[in-house]
This record gives C-alpha cells, sequence and structure tokens, in this order.
C-alpha cells in the first residue's frame, strides 16, 4: 500500500476516509507505515488520521512527552480537527495519548493503547542503539516481535539509518529518558473514556504485567492479550488487532447512543 501523505504548514499526515475519527499515533521508532493494515480496514468507515510525529527533528529542548502532546494539539488545530476522535498510540504514541487525554478529556471520545510507555518500558532491550552496528540494530529490531521475521530488512535499514545521525540519536535518547521520567500511575484514575489495550503476550518492551497494571488504573478499560506477538500488534497481528478494534468500536458507539 503506498501512503498519501498530505504536507500543511510544518505538518506532514495521512489522512484518509470520512466519518469519526480515528486518531493514531506512532512509536519511537515507528513511522506512518505502521498502521498500514488500519487504513485499510477502517478508512472505508471511519477517517483516519496519523501525524508523523517530528521524533528526529524537533528543537531539542522541547524532545520529550510533553512537547510531543503540544505538537499533536497544534497539528489539531492546524487541521481544524477539535471533535471528539477515537485516539489509538502505540509505544510512546499510547503514552502521548494519554497525556493528550489527560489535558484534553472532551475532545478524547475513546482510547486505544497497545504496548503503551507511561508506566514501564524495557526500550531496545534495556539500551539505546549503538552506532554504526548494523547486526546490533537488526537484533534489537528483531527485540521488538515476537516473530523476528516482521522485523524485514528495510525497517533495519530505516532504523539504522537514524542510528547513523548524531543529532537524531540525541532526540531519541532525550524523548526516550522524558517517557522513562513521566511515569502516569497517580494520573490515570482521571481518564474516564472507554479504553481499549490490546497486548502482545510475547511482548518484552512493555511485558504483559504492564497491560495488566493500566487496566487496574484506567477505570473504564477492558484488556485483550494476542499470543505469539511482540510490542506492536497491529503490525505483527494486523487480522486479530483489527478485529479487536472494531468490536470496540461497535460495542462503545452503540452504548454512546
Amino acid at each position: 500500500m503506498t501512503l498519501r501523505i498530505q504536507e500543511k504548514s510544518e505538518f506532514r499526515y495521512v489522512d484518509e476516509g470520512t466519518g469519526e475519527v480515528l486518531l493514531l499515533l506512532h512509536g519511537l521508532f515507528g513511522a506512518l507505515s505502521n498502521w498500514e493494515d488500519v487504513i485499510t480496514e477502517f478508512r472505508t468507515r471511519y477517517r483516519v488520521v496519523i501525524p508523523l510525529l517530528p521524533i528526529y527533528d524537533m528543537p531539542l529542548l522541547k524532545a520529550g512527552v510533553p512537547g510531543l502532546v503540544s505538537f499533536v494539539e497544534e497539528f489539531l488545530a492546524e487541521i481544524g480537527l477539535q471533535e471528539p476522535c477515537t485516539v489509538l498510540g502505540n509505544s510512546l504514541g499510547g503514552h502521548i495519548a494519554l497525556v493528550y487525554a489527560l489535558q484534553n478529556p472532551t475532545r478524547v471520545a475513546r482510547l486505544v493503547l497497545t504496548g503503551s510507555s507511561g508506566l514501564f518500558e524495557d526500550g531496545m532491550g534495556g539500551s539505546f542503539p549503538k552506532r554504526g552496528n548494523y547486526a546490533y540494530v537488526e537484533e534489537k529490531v528483531a527485540y521488538t516481535f515476537y516473530d523476528p521475521t516482521v522485523a524485514t530488512r528495510e525497517l533495519v535499514d530505516e532504523v539504522f539509518s537514524v542510528t547513523n545521525s548524531n543529532a537524531k540519536c540525541l532526540r531519541i535518547i532525550s524523548i526516550a529518558r522524558s517517557a522513562q521520567r513521566h511515569n502516569l500511575s497517580k494520573e490515570l484514575s482521571r481518564i474516564k473514556a472507554p479504553t481499549l489495550l490490546v497486548w502482545g503476550l510475547n511482548d518484552t518492551i512493555t511485558p504483559p504485567v504492564v497491560g495488566h497494571e493500566f487496566h487496574r488504573l484506567l477505570p473504564n478499560s477492558e484488556l485483550r492479550f494476542l499470543d505469539h506477538c511482540g510490542h506492536a500488534p497491529m503490525m505483527e497481528r494486523p487480522a486479530e488487532f483489527n478485529r479487536l478494534l472494531m468490536g470496540f468500536l461497535q460495542t462503545t458507539g452503540r452504548q454512546a447512543s
């Protein structure tokens, strides 16, 4: 699938379909393409919006979770999207979604979190990528998935090119440390929006116990696990992820009606 990327001001994004809005947020080493199967499945019934987060080129002093939440708020204002929407986030994107929901409760109809940071994460297996070491990067990208073949050469090459840039690495480290510092355990009870938690049973970055802890702390949440699945269920088990997402949207839509 070739994504049609739009540009407005400094923002680059995907905006497909019409109807109720699904706002999708990718992770630290993520990209718009991480959500391809969600776009394909849902753009015929929903408006799917995905901003490209400026992880590698945002001002260094703003490179952190608060800066990325501000970016999302500015992006939505720029494209004129102010109505309540369903916010989906993977990994760091889930963390951004949670802080966005805390700061903008009336603009979040539902949350969907998968492998979210915000409570605990073992990023890249406990260490940051080593510059110039392709084999190391290949191993750590594979660590994201239960099935290492999901870590395609194209994906590894993309991460390797990022880790070979000092400027990009500085921003990655700054954002990762911000996420580790920004623990949300004392704030999650304030989020009342219906929340779907989809977790890989084989996630080694945010292990299943993290999903259980989110479920305990989020008062209106449901937790679903996918077996033989790591940190990015929408990529590794797309059919099952989409089935759970569709069921959640339909059930919570009926409840709202």
